[in-house]
């Protein structure tokens, strides 16, 4: 049996630099942000040029337009959800499936909105990827295109650092360096390692 790590953290946090690191380890990872990415370039596409006419240039959605289409209206984010977490959880389970046939000891389901989607109920613990606040807002304003209120609109609809940190089983401060932070991935495979098949999945 697989040992299921949910991982998180808000926007500039470093979670995409931790996946890596523990695909380095050879612990497989599914990026939800990836499979939205795959899914806006196909499978989902038709779907939401129905539901959002105009966002779709050459069979695939235009992440501008879309944005455009959605911010600021909560009725219309309700809707995109509703077409695409379910394309996402099915490639998610087919994640989780090969992990289980090519017996991965552990997997990594990189979820960004791991808390605010009820996610963590599917894993059998959570690590939360963090940062001080100024460290993440510097790293975030100095993405190109990146305003500050487009950042302030973005931590509106994720969960105060704060909580997530209270609620996770592992952290992993990214302010500290690579090498730090790769210590602290290989310390939470280390700390699973006797865990291997008696997951505590709650869900």
């Amino acid at each position: 049996m697989t040992f299921l790590l949910g991982m998180t953290g808000s926007i500039g946090m470093g979670k995409s630099t931790t996946a890596a690191m523990f695909r380095a380890e050879g612990v497989p990872v599914h990026d939800a942000d990836q499979a939205v990415h795959r899914l806006y370039g196909g499978a989902a596409a038709p779907a939401i040029e129905a539901a959002f006419p105009g966002v779709v240039v050459d069979d695939a959605v235009d992440r501008t337009r879309l944005s455009a289409a959605v911010i600021g209206r909560p009725e219309a984010l309700a809707r995109l959800e509703e077409i695409i977490h379910p394309l996402v959880r099915a490639e998610e389970q087919a994640f989780l499936a090969q992990c289980r046939k090519d017996g991965a000891e552990v997997a990594v389901l990189d979820i960004p909105l791991l808390f605010e989607t009820g996610g963590e109920t599917r894993c059998d613990a959570v690590v939360v990827v963090t940062a001080p606040a100024e460290v993440q807002r510097a790293r975030v304003l100095a993405r190109p295109g990146m305003a500050l209120e487009k950042l302030e609109a973005i931590l509106a609809r994720q969960m105060p650092d704060a909580q997530k940190r209270r609620r996770a089983h592992f952290l992993v401060d990214t302010s500290r360096g690579l090498l730090a932070a790769r210590r602290q991935v290989r310390s939470i495979l280390v700390a699973v390692a006797g865990r291997f098949g008696h997951g505590e999945r709650r869900g």
